[in-house]
């Protein structure tokens, strides 16, 4: 494994001929590498002064070498050159991300970064923003020449300039964020993907028996903190789609405990059942992350269980509970929406008839329900297509049913409609904000969500941060802890009604947690965005499913933007799918990567396309 170490000055004389080899791999005539020589030429009185670490294998060769320059809130990487015969390990990546690391801890706030213009697709790759005026000075006259590990460079300019002029980038080291270091302490955490736990617990009938798709979700678990050092999944995951993620989102040593369930969603219990595995997991020391709070997961943590903690996953008592938060005042931004809990089919029937005749949709929805499930739009249009309101109910779940007014949205379809606030409360009842997100749903189907800076629009976020601390307040009084989320729509008037919480993570969390990552890891600033679906165009065997993931890593990459495969066991269903996230540093990077990565699902399928038949 390669280690990165301080510099010694008696080093600078064999690192000023790593940084010569490095340059000259480019291909550039003796003349004009004669020219940089006294620019690039490390003396020993700088290697301090410089900041100047090294990258070294176990055997001790150096491999690579970098320099931090300057001093808060604006410094220079100075160099980052490495060994010819390294290039393609991954070196240039591990200093890079050192050279961020050691400038979020000296105050540095601004980055800048003169590239030779070779290396450019390398720091784009690794989220560094190129400034939009072009070249920058030319290499003879500056210092600060690069040359990075040539894997990691899909967009270099491969026809660059041959006078070498530099390519000036930006990047904007950044700490981990207060609340994902609250989360988890700032360590690493177990995580535990009890997603089919945690809904059979309800019994909600909107669910299916066998929990097909929450074993799929339970993929999940490898984004339920910003670092994790261990995944526990009920089913097998493709050996190297976690080797991928880890590799896209700087993990390294994360252990891998797959396909312990066979049936059903008794995850925590399968983990009891193999003592050894339990006491590792749970003898480490570090904080053990679930889904969503469980009876088994607190046997297995040894948390006390309180059965009344999570009666506000009810979308009824959420109901009520926003109501009297509202009763208080504080919130003119936000409505409540009508709800009326049916007794029987026939009462649900008749209110649902009764809006109808009035020309008004209606929502009907499951006692609980995940991502949408057991949640159903209704038109007046549909009940009378169907012959009356007994006919629709007859087609959704069985089980008490929540009849609620229907929210009219925005004229405009590009308007923002569908909100989020995430939060959590820790062990000591403190509530942590986290943010607001735009979600894409869709006839009351969650699809993904967005999060990141400028998401949210200005009139929503702070009636939403507003009334979800709220929620949040309540809820610590309750005696719950762990994450939790306030859901809104956005009227025609321009104000949000809340409908439901969630006291579990859920998929807007998730893109919270790996924007962190991303931001310590690449510079602050990343939007995200989660794809609960995208179609793939044929099933592919794993090591096809593995290449397809790789090549639309590569491709986002050239866009300066970040592609994840976030749920890749879908990929081997009937009708193969796969859950992603992408990130970039703006929305038209975000949207290029989306359309890029949907579009090379899709075309998946292409090469077993039968071929046209030949004209007689």
């Amino acid at each position: 494994m390669v280690k990165v170490r301080a510099a010694r000055a008696a080093e600078a004389e064999a690192l000023t001929g790593l940084v010569m080899r490095s340059k000259a791999h480019w291909g550039y005539d003796a003349a004009f590498l004669a020219a940089c020589a006294p620019e690039l030429r490390i003396r020993p009185d700088e290697v301090t002064a410089r900041r100047i670490v090294v990258a070294e294998d176990p055997q001790g060769t150096v491999l690579g070498l970098a320099s931090l320059e300057g001093a808060g809130p604006l410094a220079t990487l100075g160099l980052l050159f490495v060994e010819p015969s390294a290039i393609g390990q991954g070196v240039g990546r591990i200093l890079y991300r050192d050279v961020l690391r050691r400038a979020v801890q000296q105050g540095v706030r601004r980055l800048v970064i003169d590239s030779d213009p070779h290396a450019a697709g390398f720091y784009r790759a690794m989220g560094a923003v190129a400034e939009p005026t072009g070249p920058a000075v030319a290499a003879a006259t500056a210092g600060a020449a690069d040359t990075a590990d040539a894997a990691d460079t899909a967009g270099a300019v491969h026809s660059a300039d041959r006078s070498g002029r530099l390519v000036r980038f930006e990047a904007a080291p950044a700490p981990l964020a207060d609340w994902a270091r609250a989360w988890t302490g700032g360590g690493r955490a177990v995580h535990v993907g009890n997603v089919a736990e945690f809904n059979a617990q309800f019994g909600d009938s909107s669910l299916d028996r066998e929990q097909a798709a929450a074993h799929h979700y339970s993929c999940l678990a490898a984004f339920y903190s910003p670092c994790p050092s261990a995944l526990v999944l009920p089913r097998a995951v493709p050996a190297g789609w976690t080797d991928l993620v880890c590799r896209q989102l700087g993990w390294t040593g994360v252990e891998v405990y797959d396909g312990l369930v066979e049936r059903g969603p008794g995850l925590a219990d399968a983990v009891r059942a193999r003592p050894a595995l339990a006491a590792r997991l749970t003898g480490a020391g570090e904080p053990l992350v679930p889904w969503g709070l469980t009876r088994p997961f607190g046997l297995l943590t040894g948390r006390p269980w309180r059965s009344g903690e999570l009666r506000y996953e009810s979308k009824a008592a959420a109901h009520g509970l926003f109501e009297r938060i509202l009763a208080e005042g504080g919130h003119p931004g936000i409505v409540l929406p009508a709800q009326v809990r049916a007794a029987t089919r026939w009462s649900a029937a008749r209110l649902l008839a009764a809006r109808a005749r009035a020309g008004k949709s209606t929502v009907v929805k499951s006692e609980h329900g995940v991502g949408g499930s057991g949640t159903t739009v209704v038109t007046a249009g549909q009940v009378r297509a169907a012959g009356g309101a007994r006919a629709v109910l007859r087609r959704l779940p069985r089980g008490p049913l929540l009849v609620e007014e229907f929210v009219e949205g925005p004229p405009d379809p590009g308007a923002a409609r569908d909100l989020t606030y995430d939060g959590f409360v820790d062990a000591d009842g403190g509530l942590h904000e986290v943010g607001a997100a735009l979600m894409d749903v869709t006839a009351g189907a969650y699809r993904g969500a967005t999060v990141g800076p400028g998401v949210v629009p200005d009139w929503a976020e702070k009636p939403v941060l507003a009334f979800g601390a709220a929620v949040g307040r309540e809820l610590a009084a309750s005696g719950y802890r762990g994450w939790f989320d306030v859901d809104f729509v956005a009227d025609a008037a321009g104000r949000l009604a809340p409908t439901e919480t969630n006291l579990r993570l859920t998929g807007p969390a998730i893109a919270f947690m790996v924007a962190a990552r991303l931001d310590a890891l690449r510079g602050a600033g990343h939007l995200v965005r989660i794809a609960d679906r995208v179609e793939l165009g044929a099933r592919l065997p794993e090591a096809q499913l593995e290449e397809l993931c790789a090549d639309l890593a590569r491709s986002c990459a050239d866009l300066g933007a970040v592609f994840v495969p976030a749920i890749p066991t879908g990929a081997f269903d009937p009708a193969p799918w796969m859950g992603v996230l992408v990130a970039a540093h703006s929305p038209e990077a975000l949207d290029a990567a989306e359309s890029l990565v949907r579009a090379g699902a899709a075309a998946v399928g292409a090469m077993f396309d039968a071929p046209a038949s030949a004209a007689p």
